[in-house]
């Protein structure tokens, strides 16, 4: 897509139509006049048609299991293929695979799952530099708030397969984790694909975070690590796991 085109939502804007800022930037900006209180419970009916679209259109999907992972992966990676791969199993094992819908790891699941015959479901945001929903998408939907994209992930979901990726694959495992450890959400098995990549992050865990006392023992048994595919589908989809219950 076009550096000139930007989706937000159900709408496309391209060239002179494109908006300096996304709709989340703007609804978090603190600062200025009071402008915002004849504008901000408007904004609120927007929110609200995003939760009444995603809940409407996913209300049907059945189990589901969300994978997340770098947009950044180029397809010559060993970490893409498995991606594809995972989207396959996952569609053999009757589940449907949910992604952020766009490129790199996301792809290749989408792809993987389709492929398949299985419901290959994205999930997109409005962000300032990227980006459609990918080709393999065969259930779309794009949003204009993360917050709303997060409670569909977690609502739809029975578990997570996290992939190697950067900030935004973290900031989604940390979440999943933080709701799993408070039990927000209950019998919801998360899986680290990629040994190399994550053990780093686990031993700095055990070493410091738990050493210091700021989580517990039993928090670290709340992930499981593999670089096996067929190890991580069957341990996401036959872990006690039943939902959220939400």
């Amino acid at each position: 897509m076009s550096k000139r085109t930007r989706t937000q939502g159900p709408v496309i804007r391209r060239e002179g139509q494109v908006q300096p800022t996304t709709t989340d930037q703007r609804l978090l900006a603190g600062k200025g006049d009071a402008g915002w209180i004849h504008s901000d419970q408007w904004r609120i009916l927007r929110i609200q048609a995003e939760f009444v679209e995603g809940f409407s259109t996913l209300a049907e999907l059945g189990p589901a299991i969300g994978v997340f992972g770098s947009a950044r992966t180029p397809k010559a990676s060993p970490v893409w293929q498995a991606g594809v791969e995972i989207g396959r199993g996952l569609a053999h094992a009757g589940y449907s695979a949910i992604t952020g819908g766009g490129p790199g790891i996301m792809e290749a699941v989408n792809k993987g799952a389709a492929q398949a015959g299985g419901v290959s479901v994205g999930l997109g945001i409005e962000l300032p530099f990227e980006q459609s929903l990918n080709k393999h998408v065969t259930l779309g939907i794009n949003f204009r708030y993360f917050f709303a994209r997060k409670v569909m992930f977690l609502k739809y979901s029975q578990g997570f397969i996290v992939m190697p990726g950067g900030f935004g694959t973290f900031d989604e495992l940390f979440e999943a984790l933080t709701l799993v450890q408070t039990r927000k959400v209950t019998s919801f098995p998360i899986v680290l694909f990629g040994t190399e990549f994550w053990q780093p992050l686990l031993d700095w865990i055990r070493s410091s975070v738990l050493a210091g006392g700021y989580v517990s023992e039993v928090d670290l048994d709340l992930v499981m690590v593999t670089d096996n595919v067929d190890e991580a589908i069957r341990w996401v989809t036959g872990a006690g796991a039943t939902g959220n219950g939400t």
